[in-house]
């Protein structure tokens, strides 16, 4: 298999590295006491997740056959293993649906060349200052021969791309903004103007990276040891430290002792999961007694919507970017508001009018084949991966609670569902979880590490992985519907 033999070609690779440097734990090399006086970088962060405990994260070359043929097939796709398929792999079905999403939108037959493929992924990852994603994106645009000059800013890329900038804004911090008149503006732009397909790629991977940003920032995804801001040469250098620990991006045996005794018990919030599932109970039983009017379900939406703007993180202090960052995009002080702030009202968007399932899946598809089954599979499983437990229990039906937080995401976004009980919401979903919701969706790059650890005290981080994948599918998906409504507006 090709993808597999250029995944062993680095492993062996990696191999010859580590018996030329000689290593002194697994006993590879050239003996245990020679020193070749050669500087190697050490890991800054801890592991892939500044979050998540290495420990926890499983490490390459202790993987099983399934999670080999995806590490095997990520690293023939990307010519790496980032740190983020090594975070997602806790979910190997959607890892799966993932990798092969982002190869068909960045490497397969497309409307767009892959140098804007890149590019438009700088310019999404910028907008909220993922200097992560960002320089992954730089290196890759360059390998495929993007012209460097467009990397000093944005005002030097081609003038097509640079129109691309006002609806990159809107649509990452308020996509409900969105008119038909952005669309026209594009589409009509004389010499610089978009096809109809190029626009829908392009909106797909702007979506993709926004979203994308909000992983990266809600599960603390750390830059790898070759990138910058991913290592250090400080002492103490590499005593006690495998040479084979570099593949892996672990730290110091000293280090990871030193980090699991810095870890905080929680036993005190087992009441806290016990609480969740009485709440699911007692939700479950009214449902099966009545049933609200839909009145009543329009006012729970409008005081759950309501109740949303009020939400607001006790961190929240604006970070001005860095100038690496910000030169990939225009109007750096514009940021996220709230749906309905300052007197400004936006219709509610009804799904019943324009959802995914029935008008976006089939434009998608239309205008760029199979893009639509590709994201509507990853929607799916992302909705619907349950393992059937919840913290320390097990045989839970856990869909009450995905809908409700895939539900709330789209409540924020000014997004509502006739069929749904928003009063739900507030039974299932505390106040530090929707923060932490918020805060990931809206604003990424204010995620901090005790807004992670605040939420779901109890829950496995594999659980609070899989809530990350709930929100950035339901934030592509609101995207979407968004942008795409505006293109079937601007056609009919």
């Amino acid at each position: 298999m090709r993808l597999a033999t250029a995944a062993n070609e680095a492993y062996t690779a990696s191999l010859a590295v580590s018996e030329l440097l000689g290593c002194k734990q697994c006993g590879g090399g050239r003996g245990q006491d020679q020193e070749l006086g050669i500087r190697i970088p050490r890991p800054l962060g801890h592991g892939p997740s500044r979050f998540i405990p290495e420990k926890e994260i499983l490490h390459v070359g202790s993987e099983g056959a399934q999670m080999h043929t995806l590490f095997a097939d990520a690293f023939a796709a990307l010519g790496r293993l980032d740190n983020i398929t090594l975070v997602m792999v806790f979910h190997p079905q959607y890892l799966e649906s993932f990798l092969k999403t982002q190869h068909y939108l960045l490497q397969m037959d497309g409307p767009l060349p892959l140098h804007y493929r890149h590019y438009i992924g700088i310019m999404a990852a910028a907008r909220h200052q993922c200097s992560y994603l960002v320089n992954l994106h730089v290196n890759d645009f360059l390998h495929v021969g993007g012209d460097p000059k467009w990397l000093d800013g944005l005002e030097n890329a081609p003038q097509k791309l640079q129109n691309l900038g006002e609806l990159n804004k809107v649509l990452a911090h308020r996509p409900w903004l969105i008119t038909k008149e952005h669309i026209e503006g594009l589409l009509k732009a004389e010499e610089h103007s978009w096809s109809l397909a190029e626009l829908v790629h392009a909106v797909v991977l702007l979506t993709h990276y926004h979203s994308l940003a909000s992983f990266t920032f809600g599960c603390g995804i750390s830059p790898e040891i070759q990138c910058d801001g991913g290592h250090t040469f400080r002492p103490p250098s590499v005593s006690h430290y495998c040479i084979c620990d570099i593949t892996n991006g672990n730290h110091s045996v000293g280090e990871v002792q030193a980090n699991s005794a810095g870890s905080v018990s929680v036993s005190d919030s087992f009441f806290e999961v016990e609480a969740l599932m009485e709440k699911m109970r007692q939700l479950q039983e009214c449902r099966d007694e009545e049933e609200a009017s839909q009145e009543e379900m329009a006012s729970r939406f409008e005081i759950e919507k309501r109740e949303s703007m009020l939400v607001f993180s006790s961190d929240d202090e604006e970070a001005t970017p860095a100038r690496e960052i910000s030169r990939h995009f225009e109007d750096t002080s514009y940021g996220y508001k709230d749906f309905s702030r300052h007197g400004m009202h936006v219709p509610t968007f009804r799904v019943q009018d324009y959802c995914w399932e029935d008008h976006g899946y089939s434009l998608v598809n239309r205008l760029y084949p199979d893009v639509g089954q590709l994201i509507d599979e990853k929607f799916h499983i992302a909705y619907n991966l349950t393992y059937n437990t919840m913290a320390m229990h097990k045989d839970v039906d856990t869909s009450m609670l995905r809908r409700a937080i895939w539900n709330y995401i789209h409540c924020m976004f000014g997004i509502r569902y006739d069929d749904y009980d928003y009063g739900e919401i507030n039974q299932l979903l505390d106040r530090s979880f929707k923060v932490y919701i918020k805060t990931v969706v809206c604003t990424p790059e204010k995620v901090t590490k005790r807004m992670y650890d605040s939420f779901w005290r109890q829950f496995k981080h594999s659980e609070k992985v899989h809530v990350n994948l709930l929100l950035i599918e339901a934030r592509m998906q609101a995207e979407l519907l968004y942008a795409l409504r505006a293109i079937t507006r601007y056609m009919t």
